[in-house]
């Protein structure tokens, strides 16, 4: 039986996906646990793999277009079957038939195409021990990371014999990058539970088992497998693309010149060419090629006459002479770029923040000095690496513990004043921005501060980066002093209700005990929410922030 596969919602916030790259096509062998596609969320691009084995009947999202969650993805069943009511349930009535169209002309053509693996897999299934009653369904332990090569069963939230519905999480199940919860793609009783809580196996070990109530299934065995699909028919698909006989045969052809007696110069393009340009008779010219052909070492190696230099320099007067005056030209020309849909998020969110949250913005100015001298000491620890940014951040969050008005949200009604500190960072990818989230910085040591961020950050540049990992911020900070950006204004990451810009360290002439001497700077820029904010607790907060920066052992206090 057919089995529909919807988009999935593979985050928190995800509303569509996006198909980044399909990794099987249509009329392919799909066994449970392959991957089908990569699909782009709001967040990453995420691989998804099939828990259904069988033939790929119906792609209904192709490479590059996007979905709604629970939109028709895919459709897996048995090669050649009906599936055009489960089409015209999933897409336009227009589609619907122009796909079942297809999908009945591939079926004419598989009549055909048993072949004698396809009778030996038959009787392999036919004898098979282990066989699987009518209804029930073997859960294998899933691959839920790229790397991951086996898991470990962190909780079961269902026990056997409960009752499971589709979507219901089965279990927390711990893997090489993360803990994640697993649902079931199955509705009926959990028969039998093959990993036990604490244990580790293999991808693709048996992990559940679910079917109607009563069934018996000690027979099946606990490899997990379920009987093999046919294999793959031997069609040859080697259909390969002829090369342009006359893009090719114009490149091999010889190509001739005629000396003054009428015989024909055989020589290469290249070598014309040369000798065009370097006023080279060919008829001059000894070809070293095959049949005497005349190729590019020969005009490389001809010692012959060349044009005079009186020539050379007349030629090139008259060509002096015939210059023009440059005149623009060209053509205008523009490249659509696809959005992604991490930017459409972005786009989305800061339009709503801007356009919603009436921003002002603060500045303020912070001598380094202490703080540079202070870290510099620090990074002479072994094992120990410190950056300023790290810095900013835990000044930031002990000052949101003297201001907690900062460390709010506007809910409408409310003005909700968060009693924790999870501290924002903003990170640059490839194809936008993500916030990583700092849990109870305020807690956080300066290494520990410096730890997290480097590793949130890798995770948040090689997109392994979890959802989890970005939520619950109360305050943003974002940097970008490495640049060489001296101060800039930030839209507010909301529900936050303001956001730091940092700038870069300027040395720079500054006036100390009633002289001018060489100083360090950094400007600091709070954009604030004014519905939560005022002006007087945002100069506050800046005005604490530029105490602990400057006096950075106060930090430690």
């Amino acid at each position: 039986m057919a089995e529909v596969i919807k988009m999935p919602r593979l985050s928190d916030t995800m509303e569509e996906g996006v198909v980044a790259k399909w990794l099987k096509k249509k009329g392919d062998k799909v066994e449970e646990g392959d991957i089908l596609a990569e699909i782009e969320t709001d967040k990453a691009t995420m691989e998804f793999e099939s828990f259904y084995e069988g033939t790929l009947l119906h792609i209904g999202v192709e490479e590059g277009d996007g979905a709604p969650v629970d939109e028709l993805l895919a459709i897996i069943g048995e090669e050649g079957e009906d599936i055009s009511d489960l089409i015209n349930g999933g897409a336009s009535e227009g589609s619907s038939k122009k796909e079942s169209a297809e999908d009945d002309t591939d079926k004419d053509e598989s009549e055909d195409e048993e072949t004698e693996e396809d009778a030996e897999d038959a009787s392999e299934e036919e004898s098979g021990d282990g066989e699987i009653p009518e209804g029930v369904e073997i859960i294998n332990m899933p691959r839920l990371s790229d790397t991951m090569e086996e898991g470990t069963v962190a909780s079961w939230l269902k026990q056997e014999g409960d009752k499971v519905e589709e979507g219901d999480i089965l279990a927390e199940i711990e893997t090489d990058k993360a803990t994640m919860e697993f649902e079931s793609f199955y509705s009926g009783t959990l028969l039998k539970i093959g990993i036990q809580e604490g244990e580790t196996a293999k991808v693709d070990s048996l992990l559940a088992i679910i079917g109607p109530e009563g069934t018996d299934v000690s027979s099946i065995n606990t490899s997990g497998k379920k009987k093999k699909a046919k294999k793959e028919s031997a069609k040859s698909e080697a259909k390969e693309e002829q090369t342009d006989a006359a893009e090719s045969s114009e490149d091999s052809k010889e190509k001739f010149s005629s000396s003054n007696d009428g015989k024909r110069i055989f020589a290469s393009p290249l070598a014309k060419k040369m000798a065009e340009d370097k006023g080279i008779d060919l008829s001059k010219v000894e070809g070293s090629g095959e049949n005497g052909r005349i190729v590019k070492k020969d005009i490389e190696n001809f010692k012959g006459e060349e044009k005079p230099a009186e020539a050379k320099k007349q030629t090139a007067e008259q060509t002096t002479a015939a210059a023009q005056p440059y005149t623009p030209a060209g053509e205008e020309s523009f490249e659509d770029v696809k959005n992604s849909q991490m930017r459409k998020t972005i786009a989305k969110r800061l339009g709503e923040s801007k356009f919603t949250a009436p921003h002002y913005y603060l500045t303020i100015e912070v001598d380094m000095a202490n703080a540079m001298a202070s870290r510099k000491y620090i990074n002479e620890m072994p094992d120990t690496k410190v950056s300023f940014n790290d810095m900013v951040i835990k000044a930031s969050a002990m000052a949101l513990r003297k201001h907690p008005q900062v460390n709010s949200q506007w809910t409408g009604d409310n003005t909700r004043i968060a009693k924790h500190i999870h501290m924002g960072v903003a990170v640059a990818v490839e194809e936008g921005l993500v916030v990583p989230v700092l849990k109870f910085a305020d807690q956080m040591s300066l290494t520990q501060i410096g730890s997290n961020v480097k590793d949130l950050a890798g995770k948040a540049r090689n997109k392994k980066i979890q959802p989890s990992d970005m939520e619950g911020s109360t305050f943003t900070v974002s940097n970008l002093g490495m640049f060489g950006i001296v101060e800039f204004t930030s839209i507010i990451n909301q529900p936050n209700s303001a956001i730091l810009s940092v700038g870069t360290i300027v040395e720079k002439p500054v006036v100390k005990n009633g002289e001018i001497v060489v100083g360090n700077t950094m400007k600091l820029t709070l954009a604030c929410d004014h519905r939560t904010v005022d002006g007087a607790t945002g100069a506050a907060f800046l005005q604490t922030l530029k105490t602990y920066l400057e006096n950075p052992v106060t930090m430690l206090a």
